[in-house]
């Protein structure tokens, strides 16, 4: 395996893994910036109102998406396995 073999397939990595991440950290920020917002508006500091309501979103995220980042795990998978005897060399 030469070097830019090795940073392709540590960049390939990198990739899938911001592709997997990026809708539950979407759905965090989302959640977190109106949590906030209703908080400046309201006048409530407490705490756990802001941190149930992530939570809660970050779960009901990936159990939503939890399908979805299942399959491009194992295609990924697939492909990295299938085409394993390029590294081999």
């Amino acid at each position: 395996m030469t070097t830019a073999m090795a940073v392709e397939l540590f960049r390939h990595a990198l990739l899938e893994t911001f592709w997997l991440a990026l809708p539950i950290l979407a759905i965090g920020f989302v959640v977190g910036i109106t949590v906030s917002l209703i908080q400046v508006l309201t006048s409530i500091q407490d705490p756990s109102f802001g941190a149930v309501p992530r939570l809660i979103a970050f779960l009901f995220g990936l159990l939503l998406l939890l399908p979805w980042m299942t399959a491009k795990l194992i295609s990924y998978t697939t492909v990295l396995l299938g085409d394993f005897s390029r590294y081999a060399r």
